[in-house]
């Protein structure tokens, strides 16, 4: 993998679109180093526009054909629905200025944005989800044509201020990023309901059985990530033979539990692929 340029290095960067996304990773730019000043924003409400360059310092734009004046790096954080209608008037200026174009729109293929931006575009594509406003999320990263090291490095650098990073060699892999962690922390929520549902059933109240829940799974989280150990050791090493953990892990396995993840995986990678067809 390419070295990750500090992002004092990075080029001017133009984020088409301040919402959530755009402004967690404007945040962790300006956290990081990256000189506001080199940062402009194109977001047409108001109030938005006006809190990020308030907050942040950035030269803040109602339209996104003003944002990108000068800037060698383009951020589409837009939704997907209005996609096409913010490259229309972007399109003359991509082919004059060859900009790196790094979208995080779900399910908008590398060859439509290259088609709706003129053709030759360098596009990279990624997949953050919705930890990344905390500056722990993951984001999963395709680069398109003509994205050569040194643009890999860049659009890796923009989105390392939100969290962690993986490259992905195919497109259609995008369907399954999406389908593991952009729309994982929504398991984890549904576990944490249902998790906290049994507690109030085993008579914990209702405070009692969220912090009970919540920290187990932070605390879970953390020793994946900061011991470096597999998931199934961990396991192993908390279940002891004959004890209250043994019996839970064989009841979820009777019940089948590996293999409704797996299908519930399989149905999000199958329904991306839909829509991004669509």
């Amino acid at each position: 993998m390419s070295s990750i340029p500090d992002p004092t290095e990075l080029p001017t960067i133009a984020f088409i679109g301040g919402g959530n996304m755009a402004r967690s990773l404007i945040g962790g730019l300006v956290a990081r180093g990256a000189d506001p000043a080199r940062i402009r924003v194109a977001e047409p409400v108001p109030a938005l526009r006006e809190a990020l360059a308030a907050d942040f310092g950035v030269q803040a734009f109602a339209e996104a054909s003003a944002a990108v004046q000068g800037a060698g790096l383009w951020l589409l954080a837009v939704k997907p629905q209005v996609m096409r209608a913010a490259c229309a008037p972007l399109a003359a200026t991509a082919a004059a200025a060859s900009p790196l174009v790094v979208s995080i729109a779900a399910g908008i293929t590398v060859d439509r944005l290259r088609e709706w931006l003129g053709g030759d575009a360098a596009v990279v594509r990624c997949m953050p989800n919705t930890p990344a406003l905390l500056g722990a999320g993951v984001t999963g990263l395709y680069a398109g044509p003509g994205v050569d090291a040194r643009r890999r490095a860049q659009a890796e650098a923009v989105l390392a201020a939100a969290g962690a990073t993986v490259w992905i060699g195919e497109e259609t892999l995008m369907d399954a990023v999406t389908a593991v962690s952009g729309s994982g922390p929504a398991y984890v929520f549904l576990l944490a309901e249902a998790m906290q549902a049994a507690a109030r059933g085993e008579g914990l109240d209702p405070e009692q059985a969220r912090t009970l829940v919540v920290h187990t799974l932070l605390g879970a989280a953390r020793m994946l990530a900061e011991t470096g150990e597999p998931a199934d050791e961990l396991r192993r090493r908390v279940t002891s033979p004959g004890g209250t953990t043994q019996a839970a892990i064989e009841r979820f396995q009777a019940d089948g539990f590996e293999a409704l993840v797996a299908r519930a995986i399989h149905a999000a990678r199958v329904r991306g692929a839909e829509l991004a067809g669509g």
